[in-house]
């Protein structure tokens, strides 16, 4: 089964940010929620090892959902670009920069193509999740 890694590289009041990794290559960038306990809808989920499921979500579409999360359903990757567009879901893009003040992901929606691309034809991976 393929697996991605997300290793999450800092964080601050604009959320927390990371890099999608494929083997050894780093091809996407990430921000969550803030760590706060696991609490559903404003936190990020816990690091660890999980399997991802594609679904058809009814707001984001086709799309990659982290499955077995303690306590938590419904985790997603998707587009976005702040931490406000996230309820402890994984927004994926390009680079990062600011926006309204924030730091945030921008060319999301390249950046979400270019993962989903990646996981073309794959009903599920594992993914890795690690602070550095």
């Amino acid at each position: 089964m393929k697996k991605l890694i997300l290793k999450r590289i800092a964080e601050n009041e604009d959320g927390t940010f990371g890099v999608l990794i494929d083997g050894n290559t780093p091809f996407a960038l990430t921000l969550e929620r803030n760590w706060l306990d696991n609490k559903p809808n404003e936190s990020c989920i816990p690091a660890g090892k999980y399997v991802c499921k594609r679904i058809i979500s009814p707001r984001f579409g086709e799309t990659f959902e982290i499955t077995n999360v303690p306590g938590r359903s419904h985790i997603l990757f998707h587009t976005g670009n702040l931490e406000d567009h996230s309820k402890g879901c994984i927004l994926i893009g390009e680079e990062f920069g600011y926006l309204n003040g924030k730091v945030a992901v921008l060319s999301s929606r390249k950046g979400f193509k270019e993962f989903m691309d990646r996981l073309r034809g794959l009903s599920s991976f594992k993914i890795e999740i690690e602070y550095v």
